[in-house]
């Protein structure tokens, strides 16, 4: 008997998702609750398992494509017979096709100078590792840096390189674009682009999510009076205070003391003294504008990911320490970075703070 597999209901503000990659093609056994595909909305990206074992007999929709929830995507035929060696045979595969690609990399007489094995290894960028099992991010981001695939561990399903997985390499070896070292290389382009030579475009799609930022971005100019203040405050015993403590603090707590917390503190206390700043403009019974007050504090914190701005949720931040908002917002930041923040933990926030100044702006 064949059984569908749907997109699941993940939120009633999520109706859509595009599909980002399948990580099993047709024909491929595949066990209950095994990774099939990866799905992104415009909330998060997430993993779609296997509703039951059997062979996947087919792909509804590509790569690309966008699907609504609840609809059909592919087929498992749970009558199939799962083969001998199904479930050796995809890291045979994979060690079979890091092999070669280790050996290509290998020179002839290594330097007693050269890298320990297991540290990623850089190549041209037409030779980034394509044998190796990562996602078309991944391996897009590779060969934009000049990295080696073959030379990252995959933290993904079945060890798959994912997109994090090729930025921490790239933070760590501190490797600069491909395309930069290839315009310092050679700066013919630049010169034929300046005398009037061939110039080019691309069009690329957007991720779900840059989508809704970029619609929530207008919306909110439509549904809220914008007006911009600017207040110069003294953070000076601010800054002494924490120098003073900032040792002591660490220690203690196993957190760095930072300015986020002093400013949650701050946010809440403002809260706390002006209630009508902490409310939602909503709909009353009769469907006539109302102020909807909260007597509790759930400050959003702006948070940069790989995939674009996220704005997970401190909840009851009235209620914490300094520490406890140090290690949630470095709890929440790294969650993010890594694609794991759930659609939960980013809705429902009655202020949201944001910091510019790590990107080097000086007013946001």
């Amino acid at each position: 008997m064949a059984v569908e597999v749907v997109v699941p209901n993940v939120g009633e503000s999520v109706t859509e998702g595009v599909i980002a990659t399948w990580l099993k093609k047709p024909g491929d056994w595949v066990d209950q609750d095994e990774t099939l595909l990866e799905l992104e909305t415009d909330k998060i990206t997430m993993e779609i398992p296997a509703p039951s074992a059997g062979v996947l007999t087919d792909h509804k929709f590509a790569e690309g494509d966008t699907v609504e929830v609840g609809a059909a995507i592919a087929s498992i035929d749970e009558t199939a017979s799962k083969p001998e060696g199904a479930a050796a045979a995809a890291p045979a595969k994979s060690e079979a096709a890091a092999a070669p690609a280790s050996s290509e990399s290998k020179p002839a007489a290594a330097p007693a100078s050269a890298p320990a094995p297991n540290k990623p290894t850089f190549a041209p960028a037409d030779n980034a590792g394509k044998d190796a099992n990562a996602t078309p991010l991944a391996r897009k981001i590779a060969t934009e840096h000049g990295i080696n695939l073959a030379g990252i561990v995959g933290t993904g399903p079945g060890g798959r390189i994912r997109e994090q997985d090729v930025l921490a390499s790239v933070q760590n070896n501190g490797h600069a674009p491909a395309a930069a070292t290839t315009e310092t290389a050679s700066p013919a382009p630049a010169r034929a682009a300046a005398t009037g030579g061939e110039r080019s475009v691309r069009v690329e799609r957007m991720s779900p999510m840059r989508q809704k930022i970029a619609s929530r971005l207008v919306e909110a100019q439509h549904n809220a009076a914008m007006l911009t203040t600017f207040n110069e405050c003294d953070m000076s015993a601010v800054m002494k205070l924490r120098s003073a403590y900032k040792e002591e603090f660490g220690k203690k707590h196993d957190i760095n003391l930072g300015f986020m917390s002093f400013f949650v503190k701050a946010v809440v206390r403002g809260l706390k003294a002006q209630p009508a700043v902490n409310s939602y403009i909503v709909e009353d019974d009769a469907g006539k504008p109302a102020l909807q007050y909260h007597d509790y504090c759930d400050i959003a914190v702006a948070v940069s990911s790989p995939k674009g701005l996220v704005v997970p949720v401190l909840r009851s931040a009235d209620q914490m320490s300094f520490a406890e908002i140090e290690s949630g917002i470095k709890d929440l930041a790294i969650r993010a970075r890594d694609g794991k923040i759930t659609l939960e933990e980013m809705t429902g926030g009655t202020f949201t703070i944001t910091n510019g100044g790590i990107f080097g702006s000086l007013n946001s």
